[in-house]
């Protein structure tokens, strides 16, 4: 999320040069249509305060801004009307903002640090009924842009508000907005805005930035919002699929605050499982305690493949003893459990689903979906104990296997938590992979 830029606010501040020319008598009309039509447009200004201030124009015009700030005061003092005030208020704007200028000589920190003095006539320009929609709604635009210098958030979401709603148009508007409420701490209200805005770009064929969704995440992480903060952390991820973006959202949620003590070593599994497919495992610290989970919960055949893996990859170096450790005792396993055949056989004839859930869970590991699959649907077809963790299991396979109906199907019938949320990430990479 980019920061206001100062030199843009400098340069929407300037409306020194502004053009606001005094009527003056009018001449002779060829056609008297003409003149009833100027005759209406033309504001009405008492004799005095015109007297007062053309003057004042006229060394405002000069820019001689010694002379207008001696003759202003009575120029206001004439103002009687309505018109006359919004004149006497865009000379002091203008007034204001032209000494402004002079004095910050082209430094934007010195213009935003002076730009106080534009509030009054600002706020009484904005105040006037005469005042045009439109000239309301940039009005408010700056006065926004002063009040969020000044971090008065909520005035500022107040006055951009106000422009929005009077019709103003600039491309950080809707931005502004987003930031004086997340800033002043109202984070539903900011993170609602900022949704908005993601829908609009969507809408106009553009994608938001990837730094939007950073901001959205940090504000909701401090506010310790973290049901929402991970909403938009899949939102992040849906948009930019990243492995950095994948890490951070699954360490996030399954192995930091509250949610990883809730978490069992099965659900961490299937949340490593999520973060090797999308290339997320970071160095040989993942790759151990990926393994140890596995082998604590009986899957010695997928332990080894990770290890394996991240040996391949340069993730574990050669010279890692707890890996190496991991490795060798997942071999003795392996071969103390015998051929998956022999399982498949005892599962099939067990009158409960827990061996062919297992036994299709060693399948998984090694890769063979398929037969994974059957195993998932012989263990649902006796009456799993556990339906949510094997159709979790038997969506994640169909997923590999690149059948996404399939995968949708039984990720569907999930219904409790954490596992709902567990296949929710799963989802957000079954939709974003080739299907079969």
């Amino acid at each position: 999320m980019t920061t206001f830029s100062k030199a843009a606010r400098a340069a929407i501040l300037l409306i020194g040069a502004t053009s606001i020319v005094l009527p003056v008598a009018a001449s002779a009309q060829s056609k008297k249509e003409a003149a009833a039509a100027a005759a209406a447009a033309a504001p009405k200004l008492s004799p005095e305060f015109r007297k007062a201030a053309l003057p004042v124009q006229t060394a405002l015009a000069a820019k001689d801004y010694a002379t207008t700030e001696a003759m202003l005061p009575a120029a206001v003092a004439a103002a009687k009307t309505d018109d006359d005030r919004y004149f006497a208020d865009v000379f002091r704007l203008q007034l204001a903002s032209g000494k402004l200028t002079v004095q910050a000589a082209g430094d934007p920190r010195a213009f935003a640090a002076g730009q106080t003095a534009l509030i009054a006539p600002l706020d009484a320009l904005i105040a006037n009924p005469i005042t045009a929609k439109d000239e309301v709604g940039r009005f408010s635009n700056i006065r926004g842009k002063i009040e969020y210098d000044q971090k008065r958030y909520a005035q500022a979401s107040a006055f951009f508000e106000r422009a929005r709603a009077s019709g103003f148009v600039e491309s950080e508007l809707g931005l502004n907005i987003v930031r004086s409420k997340l800033e002043g701490g109202d984070i539903t209200g900011g993170v609602a805005a900022l949704r908005a805005e993601i829908a609009a770009e969507a809408a106009a064929g553009r994608k938001a930035p990837e730094t939007w969704y950073g901001y959205a995440v940090s504000k909701l992480n401090a506010a310790k919002m973290r049901p929402e903060m991970i909403e938009w952390m899949q939102m992040e991820i849906k948009a930019y699929p990243t492995a950095k973006n994948w890490r951070n959202a699954i360490i996030i949620y399954g192995f930091e605050g509250a949610t990883a003590a809730a978490l069992d070593k099965r659900q961490k599994v299937d949340l490593f499982r999520l973060l090797r497919v999308n290339k997320a495992l970071a160095d040989q610290n993942d790759y151990a305690e990926y393994a140890q989970d596995l082998s604590d919960i009986g899957l010695p055949e997928e332990a080894k493949a990770v290890i394996e893996e991240g040996r391949a990859l340069g993730k574990i170096p050669a010279t890692s003893a707890n890996n190496n450790m991991l490795f060798a005792e997942a071999n003795k396993a392996i071969q103390a459990e015998g051929p998956l055949a022999g399982l498949e056989k005892k599962a099939a004839a067990a009158a409960s689903g827990a061996l062919a859930s297992a036994t299709g869970d060693a399948y998984f590991g090694v890769g063979n979906y398929a037969k994974a699959i059957e195993l998932y649907k012989m263990s649902l077809s006796k009456g799993s104990s556990k339906p949510d963790e094997v159709n979790t299991h038997l969506g994640m396979a169909a997923a590999l296997m690149g059948d996404k109906e399939g995968a949708r199907s039984a990720f569907a019938l999930v219904k409790t938590s954490p596992r709902t949320e567990i296949v929710k990430f799963w989802m957000l990479w079954v939709d974003q992979v080739p299907g079969a």
